[in-house]
This record gives C-alpha cells, sequence and structure tokens, in this order.
C-alpha cells in the first residue's frame, strides 16, 4: 500500500515499479494503472531551481499516496511523471473519476519555503485482467494513453483498455465503429461555457465531441478523430458537428440563452468547396443567422495554406460567421501569418493562463497577445482558468472574455441549460467579490 516518502530516492524507480506491476498482475485477478505527469513542472525548477524542485515533487508523490490509499503502490517513471497502481480493474468511468478528483485536490497550492505551485496534470490511464495480461503492452498502453492525455484540449486524461484487440485488429474495426457511431447517436455534444470575465455572465459556449460507447462509456473523441482520418470520413464528422450545433443553438434560443456557439473546423473541412453552401443549407434549414456561429481553427491549420484559407475564411466572414484561432501562441513564434487574415477572435492557449499568477513571462506573453488582439480589433479569450487568482491576473491585465475549470467543466445540453439559468457564476460570493 502507498505510504509517506521521505525523499524521492525512496519512491520505486521506473524498473522497480515496472517489478511491482508485473508481480501485482501474477497475484491479483485485474490491476489497474494510473500515468501522472506533472504539467510544465520544468517551470519550476527554471524558477527556483532543482533542489526546491525535487521539494514539490515530494510533496506532490505523498499528496497523491494520500489521495489513493487504496492503491498498490505509488512509483516514479521519469523526473516528473508517477504511477499509482490498483489491485482491481476500474473501469473507464472509475478512471476518469479518479481523474477528476486528482485534478480537484490539487487546486490547493502546495506551499515550501514561502514559495507556492498548483499542479496540473496529464493523465493516462489503463485496466487488465489477469488472463489478458502482457507486461510490455501494458505499459505501452498506458504510454500510449498519456500521450493522448497531453494532447486533449481540456479534460487532460485519456484511458486505453489493454482488454482491446491489438492496434492492427483495432484499426480494421475503427471505420465500422465510426459509422456506427453516427448512424445509432453515440455522439454527443458537450458545451465549454465562455465567460464575460467582468460580469461573469456566459456569453458563449464551445461546442466538444463525446462518444458514448456502448461498452467504454463516455469517451473523449481521439478514437474517432483517428478512425476519421484513416478512413477520409473527417467530413463526415465535422458536419455531423456543425449541424448538431445548429439544432442545439435553436434550443438554447427557444428557453432565452442568448450566446453564441464555436465549432473547432478540421483542415479537411475548411478545404472543403461544400463547405459555404453547406453552412448555408444549415443556416436555412433551422432558420438561424450564421452570426450565431463561430468557427475555431489552431495554427497549424491557419499556417497549413495561407492562400487557400484566407480566401474561405473570408467567404466564411462575409457569410457573418466569425473566425476565432485556437490554442493562440502553443505551436508557433512566427507571426507573420496572423497578419495575413482576417480574423475576429484570438484565443489564448491553457498553459500560459495555468500559472499566469506565478510566471511574470506567461503574463508579458498574455498582454502582448492583448496588444496583438487590439491591433488587429479583434476579441481576445483566455483558456484554462482555474483559480480566482488566474481570473484576477485576467482581469488586470484587460482581457474580456474566459473559459476553464474555474467556472465549469464541459456539460452535456441539458446541464449547460441549467448551469446557464442559475446563479451559480454571479451568486456565487467568492467569484461575486471579485466582480468589484
Amino acid at each position: 500500500m502507498s505510504r509517506v516518502h521521505h525523499n524521492l530516492s525512496a519512491i520505486p524507480n521506473r524498473y522497480a515499479f515496472i517489478h511491482c506491476i508485473e508481480r501485482l498482475a501474477e497475484e491479483s485477478d485485474a490491476i489497474s494503472l494510473l500515468l501522472i505527469d506533472v504539467v510544465r513542472f520544468s517551470d519550476v525548477t527554471t524558477s527556483y531551481g532543482m533542489h526546491i524542485g525535487d521539494e514539490f515533487l515530494l510533496s506532490i508523490a505523498n499528496r497523491i499516496a494520500l489521495l489513493f490509499r487504496e492503491s498498490a503502490s505509488i512509483g516514479r517513471l521519469s523526473g516528473d511523471v508517477f504511477g499509482v497502481l490498483f489491485d482491481c480493474q476500474l473501469t473507464a468511468q472509475e478512471q476518469n473519476q479518479k481523474f477528476e478528483h486528482l485534478v480537484e485536490h490539487f487546486k490547493t497550492p502546495i506551499q515550501h519555503d514561502g514559495n507556492a505551485f498548483i499542479a496540473d496534470f496529464n493523465v493516462g490511464a489503463v485496466s487488465s485482467s489477469s488472463a489478458d495480461f502482457k507486461l510490455t503492452d501494458f505499459i505501452a498502453r498506458a504510454e500510449a494513453a498519456l500521450k493522448q492525455a497531453k494532447q486533449n484540449k481540456y479534460e487532460n486524461f485519456s484511458t486505453s483498455d489493454v482488454r482491446k484487440q491489438t492496434r492492427t485488429s483495432r484499426t480494421l474495426t475503427l471505420k465500422a465503429d465510426l459509422q456506427r457511431a453516427l448512424v445509432q447517436n453515440e455522439l454527443e455534444l458537450y458545451f465549454q461555457p465562455k465567460v464575460d470575465l467582468q460580469t461573469l455572465e456566459i456569453i458563449g459556449a464551445e461546442c466538444l465531441l463525446r462518444w458514448n460507447h456502448p461498452l467504454d462509456g463516455i469517451l473523449f473523441p481521439g478514437p474517432l478523430i483517428e478512425a476519421a482520418e484513416s478512413y477520409n470520413m473527417m467530413n463526415e464528422l465535422g458536419y455531423w458537428t456543425l449541424e448538431n450545433a445548429f439544432i442545439h443553438m435553436r434550443k438554447f434560443l427557444m428557453v432565452g440563452l442568448d450566446i453564441v456557439l464555436s465549432v473547432n473546423i478540421s483542415p479537411t473541412q475548411l478545404y472543403d468547396s461544400q463547405l459555404v453552401n453547406n453552412l448555408l443549407l444549415f443556416a436555412k434549414t433551422y432558420e438561424l443567422p450564421l452570426n450565431r456561429f463561430e468557427l475555431e481553427l489552431t495554427e497549424d491549420v491557419a499556417l497549413s495554406n495561407s492562400l487557400m484559407v484566407k480566401g474561405q475564411l473570408d467567404a466564411l466572414r462575409n457569410l457573418g460567421l466569425s473566425i476565432s484561432i485556437d490554442d493562440f501562441g502553443k505551436g508557433y513564434s512566427n507571426l507573420s501569418y496572423i497578419r495575413a487574415l482576417n480574423i475576429d477572435t484570438l484565443k489564448i492557449d491553457k498553459t500560459f493562463t495555468l500559472d499566469i499568477d506565478q510566471a511574470a513571462v506567461n503574463r508579458a506573453i498574455i498582454q502582448a497577445v492583448k496588444i496583438i488582439g487590439d491591433a488587429k480589433e479583434c476579441k481576445v479569450i483566455a483558456e484554462g482558468i482555474e483559480t480566482l487568482s488566474h481570473l484576477h491576473v485576467l482581469r488586470e491585465i484587460g482581457i474580456p472574455q474566459g473559459q476553464g475549470y474555474l467556472f465549469t467543466k464541459a456539460l452535456p445540453a441539458n446541464e449547460f441549460i441549467a448551469f446557464s439559468q442559475t446563479d451559480i457564476i454571479i451568486g456565487t460570493s467568492a467569484l461575486h467579490k471579485t466582480a468589484g
């Protein structure tokens, strides 16, 4: 069982921990593993030095051990990646619940010698029965799940069930899975609220795809995207998302929600010559103006084919749609592309927001994005707002809008409506005090 460690060297290293996994698999009917990566921990060692960094890591390890008392053991697989091993077969839902429990617990800062650090995590999960267990495959799946978690946009969690077939055989069923998901209504849109940071009112929402898998429960869309890309079905999946955004917008307007919905758009759709016609068809079918919608594209899409992208985006804006650059600043240092694009919104990547109150350079970057947004006469939205401190700093800088766990995680449609119609955001005393 997990116990308190007095130094990092006392925590089993990668090789010792893998031996623990192998031994537990021999003794148990089933096991589960969480790989927990501490996000941006290099910033801590850069700011405070290796010694303070190690103290923070030790505090994190002991808090994880305390949080998951039922776990068989905790290990340190690399510098800032820990493993927690469970003597049972957790379902995908149970794995996700443990991830959410971890994130919620660590919203309380870690203190050391006057320094504070709020830990954020990427988590990859895997489970296996003893009958299906293969050590190499088990570890590989856990690490693949962690890699996927790092790529997820909001909920930085991913699971990989070792009971599934090998990757080769799995790819043969992906297309059928996607076709079934589309036909049998297994797909669902969740909504991440966008909030006016001064009034704390909900002014919009981002549409996020979820898969209600018949066996695995609610899943993030990674497998669907993989299938769609592999079998040239990205357009079909993308238009399903767009049409359902129109369907939900009608419902939202009927209950009095005056908002704009944002939909992520893929390169495949952006290059589709029928995109404009399909959007006009949706607008006519559902009797909705296109200015109720915003299309979000990432920087790599914006850079991929500037002339073609610019022409298509100009055509879309002429229809009344807004255009947003998502995860701005995350992957590219060359900002020249932004001059040529006519856009309406810049969304600051959450990696800059999450420690804006700790890292001066992050504050400077967000201030620079605000200047760019003002110069281009476009809105600036901050992603990843998780604490009141984040909210305070963003207000001081003058960022008008944002989204993040401080307000709520992404919600299914009915819960989003209920959340929007309560005083949860405006009425919560701690938040309300910040509005003064």
